[in-house]
């Protein structure tokens, strides 16, 4: 247990709160790429309890300021994209993306009053399907050279949704191995030909054997912990008999992602990105070590359960999750159906908006999640500080964060460090690690 006051150090992330400081050095999700497509592309934005407008010029830059004009604090979410910016409606005030006003066309002739005006406006970058910013102080750190970076844009999909709940559970459910195999048990095996896209419903590497039928026969696995410079790399055993064992690794990249096998071909990033104290956005980078993504067939598989324009989950409190009885007895675990974020989303949610740790009790299986919380506090004290915290990366160091290495599969008993071999094989045979070998 924690107390209280622990809670809430670890969860609150407005400005002026310790997690919301740590998380202000790093770069943080703030759209999808395909939000700012069409006719007009702006999009009001809520970050960590502030609000902003994203947009991208007539040029095609983006631009990423607070939301409030400066005049008297009108939404610049709905101004006008012209001239060689944002103006604001109310009147007329005109911003670049760098927050300079460009115009003030009410003011008397002559006046140079837009000269001393400026809106805050922060960096921002797109990458791999996703528009990040940085909202912290001083320069921004680097990006790392992680696979979902390095893979060019033919073998990436970005994909996002909303959760109900602090950002803290929802990455938390992420960095857990055990619960596979309960919240998402299938009774039974679907055919794995169809299984592209979908987590957990494919077979395992070095095997016909598919992923849903290791977690539910195998439901008491052995979980190892280790630090990496990137955060944690979580290793997870299940004996299957004498001579095999499935071996499934996963990663933490901190302050606020995991890196996760979706099958032997793909690998999920995602990040948990808190709008406020009491909703998430996740957004994840989907990255194939094969061909092309089937980026068409991917969204429409995710659109089956989010809504546009905003990404909210069709499915929720609002709805029982869905929950059939009929279901539970015969098909799922859950009776929730088959999309496991629904069963992430109903485990995260009923925990409360923010999770009350006062009243839980970790056990063995809970190890990842200790060693994070652990992490966290000292990332969160260093940067209280003054000091620089896990992540936060000098060009060199960043070049040095590679990978991350991941498994989903079956090794012989006697051998469970084949997993490093059957890993270093796929990321070599990836046709983008070689021109990125290249460069």
């Amino acid at each position: 247990m924690m107390s209280a006051e622990q809670n809430a150090l670890i969860t609150q992330v407005s400005a002026g709160k310790p997690a919301g400081n740590l998380l202000r050095h790093y770069w943080q999700p703030a759209a999808l790429s395909i939000e700012l497509e069409g006719t007009r592309p702006v999009r009001p934005v809520q970050l960590m309890g502030q609000n902003f407008v994203l947009f991208r010029d007539e040029n095609g830059a983006l631009g990423f300021l607070d939301r409030d004009c400066p005049h008297r604090g009108a939404d610049l979410a709905y101004g006008r994209l012209e001239d060689g910016g944002l103006r604001c409606p109310f009147h007329g005030w005109l911003f670049d993306t760098h927050g300079n006003c460009l115009q003030t066309p009410a003011e008397p002739k002559g006046s140079t009053l837009c000269k001393r005006i400026r809106q805050k406006s922060y960096p921002v970058v797109e990458k791999s399907g996703i528009i990040f910013v940085y909202l912290g102080e001083g320069d921004a750190p680097s990006f790392p050279d992680l696979d979902c970076f390095i893979a060019p844009e033919s073998h990436t999909f970005a994909f996002k949704g909303l959760i109900d709940c602090n950002w803290l559970q929802a990455l938390e459910v992420g960095i857990d191995p055990s619960h596979a195999s309960f919240l998402h048990r299938f009774f039974e095996d679907d055919d794995t030909e169809t299984a592209y896209g979908r987590q957990f419903r494919s077979t395992s590497a070095e095997s016909d054997i598919p992923m849903t039928r290791v977690l539910r026969e195998f439901d008491c696995p052995d979980i190892a912990v280790e630090k990496t410079p990137y955060g944690l790399q979580l290793v997870t055993t299940r004996t299957m008999n004498e001579s095999q064992t499935h071996v499934r690794v996963t990663n933490v990249l901190f302050p606020q992602a995991f890196n996760i096998p979706m099958s032997s071909e793909m690998t999920i990033t995602q990040w948990h990105v808190p709008i406020s104290d009491t909703r998430t956005y996740w957004y994840a980078i989907f990255t194939s070590f094969t061909g092309p993504v089937d980026k068409e067939k991917m969204r429409e598989q995710r659109l089956q359960l989010y809504t546009l324009p905003d990404y909210l989950p069709r499915v929720g409190r609002e709805n029982n999750y869905g929950f059939d009885p009929e279901e539970q007895l015969h098909k799922t675990y859950t009776g929730m159906g088959e999309d496991i974020n629904v069963h992430d989303q109903w485990a995260i949610e009923s925990q409360g908006h923010i999770q009350d740790r006062t009243r839980e009790h970790l056990s063995q299986a809970d190890k990842g999640i200790i060693a994070y919380r652990r992490m966290l506090v000292e990332a969160i004290e260093k940067a209280e500080r003054g000091e620089t915290p896990l992540m936060v990366l000098t060009p060199q160091e960043a070049a040095h964060i590679q990978g991350p290495s991941t498994m989903d599969g079956v090794c012989a008993s006697s051998d469970l460090e084949h997993w490093h071999e059957v890993d270093s094989r796929r990321r070599a045979g990836a046709p983008w690690q070689t021109l990125a070998a290249a460069s």
